[in-house]
């Protein structure tokens, strides 16, 4: 059988069909839905059972089918129609046994089996799953095999019997229980057939049968086998094994029914049309997918539920099944079958394997027309959800990630799919029963282009100049977007994977740098497995840079492999020659002190004579050792691609104890606004509980315009100081002092007075304005005005806030108010302060911090940033990384113990650590 040409076979089943005289009707249906073989099981007279499969005489035809015609007219006219339809005939080969009543037992009744009673052997099948079950066909007589006198004489009745057959005009057989007879007597009779007809088709029907009886069956020249692919429940590995076994044997076919299987419309119980036509659809849509061949049973176009019975069918079930149809799938049949001879990934049984998970509810199947990617021309996907109730979503990176980067463009050709494309990288919903036919060809030439000659010297130079591999550095912050922290005093641990090529010993250091000062070198050692770890001192508040370099260690290896030479008593003259050779080398490179170190211990060994011995131990010596190391020459040096930094803060940004203050509330009386001489009182109190920062909230000027007064109500009474939020009055902005509290002076002279207590102060930085602040009427571009020429209060909907307005960042405000906030922070630093607490970071622009804090820090490295960000916790740490030196937290959220493990756990033993410093707070005027 050509395997270009996939067999698309239709089962017409004679007791269904009726007289022979009228089959012919049905070609021109089986010919439109693009099959191009017919398969006929037993047509002969049966033996009392009256099954299909009880032959009782192959020379006259089973009553039900038999007209007026003798059968060898009536078989020849239809085989003749059919060849002119286009289509093969292909019988049932029935030769295991016979009727147990059989004309040819009586003639040779020495041919068959015996039981212990005399009587004829009945077959018997055992389950293959469950070797306790055993079917037993009462009415058959299994022949006899077994000596070679009855196989010769069986071999020559039915290599007539298939030659009759061939000349009644079938092209092929149907081999029923092949595996029951002995290969070497199928091997025989297909040589005998073909040998007059060459290309007569067999195919083996190995139902029931284990993997290694039909493995048996290799050799014996079959051009088809039957899989179990009607079985498979989509999850299972077992048919992609049963494939890989059998494809030696010889190629496959699957059906989505069979005679022997119940009807679909029944196995399934979809009482609901449109649902059973789903199955139907899915069910032969994987058939002719999955093999080379496909068989479909007579009825299954229509939806037949009637079971094909070998014995009890008959024409009228046909009748009656037609005069109301339950489904019509000639067309969709026909659009599949058309696909499956068309396309060479669905014709050869090359390459097929499930690219989707085991249990995934979408399954995605893929052939290619080739056993390797490489070599594949086309690739075919089939994908489906064999659930009938749910819907299944299906990951398309998978389909594309599956073909590599050979097919790229699936084109969906499944017969009747509708629009519903499948997009890349886009979710998609299989409905429930969904199947789809995917298709790709390999475009030609695709062969990368040849890079320009520069280009490639450029990449040989820059790849050979970093021999050495150094990997997963450690700390690092999304990739060195961002530093890490720590705080002054530290010893900042640097690890990384450093390995290289062949046996060679290698060095390695982390190079750094405090504030763009000249680079210096820390040692690393190796830990284990190729993990090397150094350690620089941190001792100055500022940035550090550092990176890591590496470097084939020649002196090293050269010790590493005299030792073992020397340990296994060889001559080491050579190589004490070579050593000696790698001291003067280094010397030579040496400047300074170093170089009169080394060339002192060169003078000691010249010293010594040319014995071997002291040599040795002067070469070998640990002094030299570490001398040599300490000023190597560095022989293919590669170094860390990046440069990373450590943002290396005063030890108050690790801990420190905050007492939160409101200036104004400080005078004892409620009747008197409270003054810094009056926090200046207090501060015993705050430094006796043990604090280290007195923070309070905004001091500056107040505005009036929309004041809220007591309890956050909307007008304020007479008095009443309005929120310390609203910044700004006439008086000034944020770089003024709310009068009532004092003046500059006094509140420098607080400054001091905190500090002779041990305090520090802490400012709030509110960036959020009243309407009276003096910048509406300075910059009114710095803000957001509405159509009606009013100012945009703040808002977070629902609620509003009159009396606050925020500044604009961007636009015609862009980089003047970027500015302006940054001035206003190194006012108050150089009045003094070293720590701001910042209210609400996260509704002001990323960008904006990471510059603002830097261009601080850069002349003030000792200022600390408090965010005050109540948001997500990927914002939150972001802020984190842009700069802020500590961060609230959740803390204060977290009540139950193991919600305060979990935190703690996140805080201290995940990357955060490396970046976000937690301030924990019991309490807050915001809660």
């Amino acid at each position: 059988m050509s395997s270009d040409s996939p067999p698309r076979i239709y089962n017409l089943f004679p007791l269904l069909a009726g007289h022979v005289e009228c089959w012919h009707e049905h070609l021109s249906r089986i010919r439109g839905m693009g099959f191009d073989w017919i398969f006929v099981n037993p047509f002969f007279e049966p033996g009392e059972s009256g099954s299909l499969y009880a032959i009782r005489d192959p020379a006259r035809l089973h009553p039900v089918v038999a007209g007026g015609a003798s059968l060898e007219d009536a078989i020849s006219d239809f085989t003749g129609r059919a060849q002119k339809s286009g289509l093969r005939v292909m019988a049932d080969l029935v030769i295991n046994h016979t009727a147990q009543d059989a004309l040819l037992a009586e003639k040779h009744p020495e041919w068959y089996l015996r039981d212990a009673d005399g009587s004829l052997r009945a077959p018997h099948a055992v389950d293959p799953i469950d070797p306790r079950k055993a079917t037993v066909w009462r009415d058959l007589a299994e022949l006899d095999y077994g000596s070679p006198k009855t196989r010769n004489a069986l071999i020559a009745h039915f290599s007539r019997e298939i030659e009759r057959l061939l000349e009644l005009g079938f092209t092929g057989f149907r081999c029923d229980a092949a595996y029951q007879v002995p290969v070497e007597v199928w091997r025989a009779l297909i040589d005998r057939a073909r040998k007059k007809h060459p290309d007569a088709s067999f195919a083996a029907e190995t139902l029931g049968c284990t993997p290694e009886q039909a493995e048996g069956l290799g050799g014996a020249g079959f051009d088809l086998m039957f899989n179990s692919a009607k079985w498979w429940d989509f999850h299972g590995d077992w048919l992609f094994e049963q494939y890989d076994r059998f494809r030696p044997i010889a190629p496959s076919i699957a059906f989505p029914e069979s005679h022997d299987t119940e009807r679909l419309a029944i196995e399934t119980g979809a009482v609901d049309l449109e649902l059973r036509e789903r199955h139907y659809r899915l069910r032969y849509l994987f058939a002719a997918f999955f093999s080379h061949g496909v068989m479909m049973p007579m009825g299954y176009e229509y939806g037949v539920s009637t079971r094909l019975h070998v014995v009890e069918t008959r024409p009228a079930d046909w009748d009656r099944e037609m005069a109301e149809p339950h489904l019509d799938l000639t067309a969709f049949i026909g659009a599949v079958n058309r696909l499956k001879a068309e396309h060479s990934s669905l014709i050869d049984e090359a390459s097929l394997r499930r690219i989707s998970a085991p249990h995934a509810r979408a399954v995605v199947l893929l052939r290619l027309d080739a056993e390797h990617l490489a070599d594949a021309s086309e690739a075919a996907l089939l994908i489906l959800n064999p659930d009938a109730s749910r819907e299944a979503e299906l990951d398309t990176g998978r389909l594309w990630a599956a073909t590599g980067s050979r097919f790229t463009r699936f084109e969906d050709l499944t017969p009747d799919g509708g629009d519903n494309k499948i997009e890349v990288g886009q979710p998609y919903a299989l409905a429930p029963l969904e199947a789809r036919l995917l298709f790709a060809s390999a475009p030609a030439g695709q062969a990368g282009r040849k890079p320009a000659a520069r280009d490639s010297a450029r990449r040989l130079k820059a790849l050979a100049a970093n021999r050495i591999a150094i990997e997963r550095v450690s700390p690092e912050i999304d990739s060195g977007r961002h530093p890490v922290k720590r705080v002054v005093g530290d010893l900042l641990e640097v690890s990384a994977a450093i390995f290289s090529d062949g046996h060679e010993r290698i060095d390695a250091a982390v190079r750094f740098r405090a504030d763009g000062g000249h680079w210096q070198n820390a040692p690393m050692a190796l830990v284990d497995n190729d993990r090397w770890r150094g350690h620089l001192p941190l001792l100055r508040n500022c940035r550090y840079q550092y990176t890591i370099e590496a470097w084939r260690d020649r002196f090293a290896t050269w010790r590493d492999e005299l030792a073992k030479k020397q340990g296994a008593g060889q001559d080491v003259t050579l190589e004490l020659d070579e050593g000696l050779a790698l001291v003067r080398a280094t010397a030579k490179a040496a400047k300074g002190r170093a170089r009169k170190e080394i060339s002192a211990h060169l003078e000691r060994i010249d010293a010594a004579g040319t014995g071997d011995h002291e040599r040795l131990s002067l070469l070998m010596s640990g002094e030299l050792a570490v001398l040599i190391r300490r000023h190597a020459i560095r022989i293919n040096a590669s170094r860390f691609e990046r440069v990373l930094e450590v943002v290396v803060d005063r030890p108050a940004a690790r801990f420190a104890a905050w007492y939160e203050m409101f200036p104004r509330s400080q005078s004892g009386d409620p009747a008197r606004h409270g003054t810094f001489d009056d926090v200046i009182a207090r501060l015993p109190y705050v430094r006796d509980m043990g604090f280290d920062v007195l923070y309070f909230t905004p001091i500056h000027p107040i505005g009036t315009t929309n004041r809220k007064g007591r309890n956050n109500a909307l007008e304020a009474a007479p008095g009443e100081p309005g929120s310390p939020y609203a910044t700004g009055s006439p008086e000034g902005g944020h770089t003024a002092i709310h009068p009532q509290l004092g003046t500059l002076a006094d509140f420098e002279r607080l400054i001091a007075a905190a500090r002779s207590h041990g305090l520090e102060i802490a400012l709030d930085f509110a960036i959020q304005c009243s309407p009276d602040h003096p910048w509406i009427a300075e910059h009114p571009e710095w803000f957001e005005w509405r159509p009606d020429g009013s100012i945009r209060f703040a808002e977070n909907p629902p609620k509003k806030y009159e009396d606050i307005v925020n500044v604009h960042f961007y636009r015609d405000a862009f980089p003047a108010i970027w500015h302006e906030l940054r001035d206003v922070v190194l006012f108050w630093a150089g009045h003094g302060i070293r720590t701001f607490r910042v209210d609400n970071p996260h509704t002001k622009p990323l960008p904006f911090w990471e510059w603002m804090i830097r261009e601080v820090q850069d002349r003030h490295p000792d200022v600390i940033f408090l965010s005050e960000a109540f948001t997500r916790p990927k914002l939150m740490k972001r802020l984190a990384k842009l700069g802020f030196t500590q961060s609230y937290t959740y803390f204060t959220w977290r009540t139950a113990k193991q919600e305060l493990i979990d935190y703690m756990t996140e805080l201290t033993q995940t990357e955060a650590r490396e970046y976000f410093r937690p301030n924990f707070f019991t309490n807050t005027p915001d809660i």
